[in-house]
């Protein structure tokens, strides 16, 4: 987080000034964007709307890193009522920044000979050996490390800007995939190369974010799990004793929150240089296994929404789909909210709309990194408006849109079917797939689906917990919107078949298949311009 500066003339380091060096990129409450360091950002954090970082899940990544640094400053609730008070009152975060000032500034030396900020330098003999170049540490840039059969991309001489690297290191810590390190495991051990899942990895992580950056780490924040210190701050002088990698090791429970969100899930080591116009640049990376944690989920996974299927039994936290779009997944967190007792979202549903003002309203921002095995692709993530009081409104409503929504989908898939049956009475058993694909609006009906999803949650907040019933009425006008789009949607995959009898045949047995489903006792209320009677 704070650029070490080269060697002096005297062969000696300058050391960072956390006060005055810029490093977090930040969106100010006005539209203007600046950076800022760690100290300025906690003394200023109710002034700023939010960081302003190249991905979700770099954003994710380095708000974890700030609040491992207000648990290990203790600047933290001591329980739920004091969370409670902490949010009412909007309580400074100063204090962090103060603890920050006071810490020795070898700890925040990005590049320390043998205590680099949240490396590994063990490392050292096999970055001479092994590095590559920064495309490896940046997750959506390093692929699966096999990108191309000779590695090259990854030797491509593209240095990072210091502070971008050491972005890029936490969102490394807390989502790398797992695989095979491309290092050799001669010197420190075989087991350097195996990388396990990233804390976060797999999984849907759920940010609730507030009207500044101030209020999102408070929002964020709980009692805390065991004491205020330490930090990891590095690998070799933490003072939890750091795993070898001789033989397989057995994942260590985190012993406070500070741990917890400060885990160094790599062994990162960066190489610094000098750019052309003497900036701090990273040139090569290397990354190896980290530390391995055992999560308890009541105590260590607070945000996570529980989904309703299950494997093997046990039931596990919502994760990204490739082929589930995630607003579908929203009324998955407003039930957690309506129905937790203990956690993120039971102190959040604690907060009374009567004290925080009508027109107070969060985010739930749920980010998740799709991968295929240990190729990453890419960030899913959104961000569903939720109000104090509104628990129960809002899962109605994303509940009741989304089986609209699928109803509808299901629908458009049928009469592509039949459509496809019609046209090509004789297809080939190998070819129907794709004569029903060529027909199926459902490819472009969901992507269009989604903004009048938001819409109609929105709508709902507007309306307010006053109203007898604030959702019925959007449903109803929601339902009637995604209704006319699909069928629009429809018509226009079916007039890419020529004009002819059997083509004509095929375009009305769809429409009406269409229609009549739309209309049928079966459909969801709303589709038939009623009230659902949940």
């Amino acid at each position: 987080m704070f650029e070490a500066l080269p060697l002096n003339p005297a062969g000696q380091r300058a050391r960072w000034d956390p006060r005055f060096k810029p490093c977090i990129p930040t969106v100010g409450t006005d539209g203007s964007t600046a950076h800022h360091s760690l100290c300025s950002l906690f003394a200023e954090a109710d002034d700023l709307a939010a960081l302003n970082c190249s991905s979700p899940g770099e954003t994710v990544a380095v708000i974890e890193y700030l609040l491992a640094i207000c648990f290990a400053s203790g600047t933290c609730p001591s329980s739920d009522e004091d969370w409670n008070a902490w949010i009412l009152e909007q309580t400074s975060l100063a204090p962090a920044a103060t603890w920050l000032l006071r810490q020795p500034a070898d700890s925040w030396d990005l590049f320390h000979p043998t205590a680099p900020l949240a490396q590994n330098s063990d490392l050292w003999p096999d970055l001479r050996e092994s590095g590559t170049g920064t495309a490896q540490l940046v997750i959506e840039h390093s692929g699966d490390y096999n990108q191309h059969f000779d590695h090259h991309h990854l030797e491509l001489d593209n240095p990072l800007p210091a502070a971008d690297a050491f972005r890029a290191t936490l969102t490394q810590h807390v989502y790398a995939p797992y695989g095979r390190a491309r290092m050799p495991g001669r010197r420190l051990g075989a087991k350097v190369t195996n990388l396990a899942a990233g804390r976060l990895t797999g999984r849907i992580r759920v940010v609730v974010l507030g009207r500044t950056l101030g209020e999102t780490l408070r929002l964020n924040l709980y009692p805390p799990d065991g004491p205020g210190k330490p930090l990891n701050t590095s690998w070799t002088t933490s003072v939890f004793e750091q795993r070898r990698f001789e033989e397989k090791r057995k994942p260590r429970a985190p012993r406070s929150s500070a741990d917890l969100h400060s885990a160094l899930g790599r062994s990162v080591l960066l190489r610094p240089a000098n750019g052309p116009h003497g900036q701090v640049m990273v040139d090569r990376v290397l990354i190896g296994a980290g530390e391995l944690l055992a999560l308890d989920p009541e105590r260590h996974l607070q945000d996570a929404v529980y989904s309703d299927k299950t494997t093997n039994g046990a039931s596990k936290p919502l994760w990204p789909s490739p082929s589930r779009a995630l607003w579908y997944q929203a009324h998955a967190l407003y039930s957690a909210v309506r129905d937790s007792r203990t956690g993120t979202y039971a102190r959040l549903r604690s907060l009374r709309r009567e004290r925080t003002g009508p027109d107070v309203q969060y985010q739930l921002w749920a980010v998740g990194l799709l991968a295929n095995q240990a190729l990453p692709v890419s960030w899913t993530h959104g961000a569903y408006p939720y109000a104090p009081g509104m628990a129960a409104h809002l899962y109605r409503a994303s509940r009741r849109g989304s089986d609209v929504a699928e109803y509808i989908a299901f629908t458009l898939k049928r009469a592509a079917t039949v459509a496809a049956e019609t046209a090509f009475p004789a297809v080939r058993a190998a070819d129907e797939t794709g004569q029903v694909a060529r027909l199926d609006a459902r490819y472009t009906f969901w992507p269009s689906a989604e903004a009048p999803f938001h819409e109609l949650l929105d709508e709902v907040i507007d309306r307010g917990p006053e109203e007898d019933d604030p959702v019925s009425a959007p449903l109803v006008s929601y339902a009637m919107e995604l209704m006319r789009t699909a069928r629009t949607q429809l018509l226009q995959r079916l007039d890419t078949l020529p004009p002819n009898d059997i083509n004509h045949r095929a375009r009305a047995r769809a429409v009406q298949l269409f229609d009549a489903a739309m209309s049928h006792e079966r459909a969801p209320a709303e589709l038939r311009g009623e009230i659902a009677r949940d």
